[in-house]
């Protein structure tokens, strides 16, 4: 069975993911220069997971305020 597309999250993933695929995660060796061609697909080394903090919302309306306060100074 499948599920309702009204039961489906919008943005598919709500929260970051904790695992990255094969493509990633050599993506990502390659960048930090831990990959070369000759090595193996399988047991790549562990790569670490950037996690993204939140804005709180009292964080947002301190910034709403620095922003109107710029705004003012500039007039």
């Amino acid at each position: 069975m499948s599920v309702d597309k009204s039961l489906k999250p919008k943005g598919k993933l709500s929260r970051p993911r904790n695992v990255y695929r094969k493509v990633d995660r050599i993506a990502i060796l390659k960048s930090e220069g831990r990959w070369t061609n000759e090595m193996s697909v399988f047991g790549l080394p562990k790569v670490k997971v950037e996690k993204l903090k939140r804005k709180t919302k009292s964080s947002k309306k301190a910034e709403a305020a620095e922003e109107g306060k710029a705004e003012k100074a500039k007039k």
